[in-house]
């Protein structure tokens, strides 16, 4: 895989995260901002909350993509060993959001090792 692709693939693994912080920031502000609206000022929470809405339902699609592409890269890899495969699959699968970073610099990041080659 070419320098460029590994970059790429690392950057769409942290959106998951940095969407997390994001929706938790979020909703954060939502919760303090209740106590601090008057009634019936509701329209711009109802706009954020749609736009929510669809961004999150677009970030879980994006983390079975990326769910995929890890599994695929898992199996067709040499440099996990065959004995680690299957727990790694799965790690990426009940905890894909913070495993795939792992995995990402672990086995797609790091150039193999001088053994690894061998």
């Amino acid at each position: 895989m070419s320098r460029t692709n590994k970059l790429l693939l690392g950057v769409a693994t942290l959106w998951p995260v940095v969407y997390m912080a994001l929706f938790f920031a979020f909703f954060i502000y939502s919760a303090a901002s209740i106590f601090s609206t008057e009634p019936g000022s509701t329209d711009s929470m109802d706009r954020m909350f749609g736009t929510i809405f669809v961004v999150h339902a677009l970030t879980m699609l994006w983390i079975f993509g990326l769910l995929a592409v890890y599994i695929r890269l898992l199996f067709k890899t040499d440099r996990v060993p065959a004995d680690k495969k299957a727990l790694w699959a799965v790690v990426l699968f009940f905890g894909n959001m913070l495993a795939m970073p792992v995995f990402w610099y672990l086995y797609v990041w790091r150039e193999p090792l001088i053994r690894d080659a061998v």
